[in-house]
């Protein structure tokens, strides 16, 4: 066995930090839990779990934070979680197989986040950077803080998959909660953006700040600065800004812009379901039926995808939608009943107010 300490940073979190804790505790992980400044019962019920809870004051730096927590641990190897994120899945011998093969490599779990759109709630899963060995490994930024090679002080480095599962709810709340941390967030891209203007991943992360608030415009603006500046394709995020500022060009309404900055790079993405339904709802809202149908054709097609449903009941609904607007209700109704069986809010609506109950 390998010992690894769990390293969690948290403040104002009583109604998480519990949830997060319980399900690591039959694993036998050293928990170190580093409290920045709670003003209600985070610590108190972080104690029920761990004796290793320590203060830090907050200096708007999360990497200080997370190097703290690491300094706290006992053991070398170090998984890195954060409290509104919950163990779902753990195949604890495989995992300690994976360290043995990847001992300089950084492994990444599999994040489920949840969000809220339209009445029901979706997941988009991601892989993220969470377990290394500090002797190799530390975090760099103040804000979406980055494992980074301390020899080299690089994100370029060997990335492995963990047989680990977590559910991650901190996109769930309600507006006035999402908007304190957008702004709380963004103050702190802002000046890392004045000390790195060159940087293409602070503009990014600024976008995504607006996107989590439907602020597609704001959203837009800034996934634009960085695909003006270089971006290397091999960086993890690279999909996710390609896919989220086409996402934003539609919402402001920017179709011939998508067009014309995606149509020659589309083989970099033919394989994503997600970019092939924001393709096909740019060819949709160019008044391009069919090209659009293609595209979702394409995407049902793909057997994985980060955006939940869009191989699935989102390309079902949009094609419904383009053989309804076409004349052909018998084909638009049978790609509706196959996304509302999905429990697809949109398709169902559409369903009842064509006077169809049965799905």
């Amino acid at each position: 066995m390998i010992p690894i300490s769990v390293c969690i940073i948290t403040r104002d979190e009583e109604n998480r930090i519990g949830k997060c804790l319980s399900p690591l505790k039959p694993y036998g992980f050293e928990i170190i839990v580093v409290d920045t400044g709670s003003k209600d019962r985070t610590k108190e019920i972080a104690l029920q779990y761990t004796d290793k809870v320590y203060d830090f004051e907050w200096i708007n730096d999360f990497s200080a934070a997370r190097n703290f927590s690491i300094s706290k641990a006992s053991h070398n190897y170090i998984l890195v979680l954060d409290s509104d994120e919950y163990l779902t899945e753990l195949d604890i011998e495989a995992m300690y197989e994976t360290i043995d093969k990847h001992p300089r490599g950084v492994g990444m779990l599999l994040r489920n986040n949840f969000y809220e759109h339209e009445g029901k709630v979706y997941n988009s899963p991601d892989r993220v950077e969470r377990l290394f060995h500090r002797r190799y490994y530390d975090y760099r930024q103040t804000i979406h803080e980055q494992v980074t090679d301390i020899k080299t002080n690089s994100t370029y480095y060997e990335r492995y998959d963990i047989p680990l599962t977590v559910d991650h709810d901190g996109y769930m709340g309600n507006e006035d909660a999402k908007r304190k941390k957008v702004e709380r967030n963004n103050s702190l891209l802002f000046k890392e953006i004045e000390n790195n203007p060159n940087e293409p991943y602070f503009y990014f992360q600024v976008g995504q700040s607006y996107n989590s608030i439907d602020d597609y415009e704001n959203a837009y603006i800034y996934y634009k600065k960085a695909f003006e500046l270089p971006i290397n394709p091999d960086q993890p995020w690279f999909p996710i800004i390609a896919n989220a500022f086409i996402v934003s060009m539609n919402k402001t309404g920017r179709y011939k812009e998508a067009l014309d900055f995606f149509e020659p790079i589309y083989n970099n993405y033919a394989n994503d379901a997600s970019f092939l339904c924001n393709m096909g709802l740019v060819y949709l809202n160019s008044d391009q039926p069919l090209k659009a149908m293609m595209e979702f054709v394409k995407a049902i097609q793909c057997p994985d995808t980060e955006v939940e449903g869009a191989n699935t009941f989102i390309a079902y609904y949009n094609m419904g939608l383009i053989n309804e607007n076409l004349g052909k209700i018998t084909e638009g109704v049978a790609f509706y009943k196959k996304s509302a069986a999905y429990g697809y809010p949109l398709a169902i609506n559409r369903l009842r107010e064509l006077g169809i109950s049965e799905v």
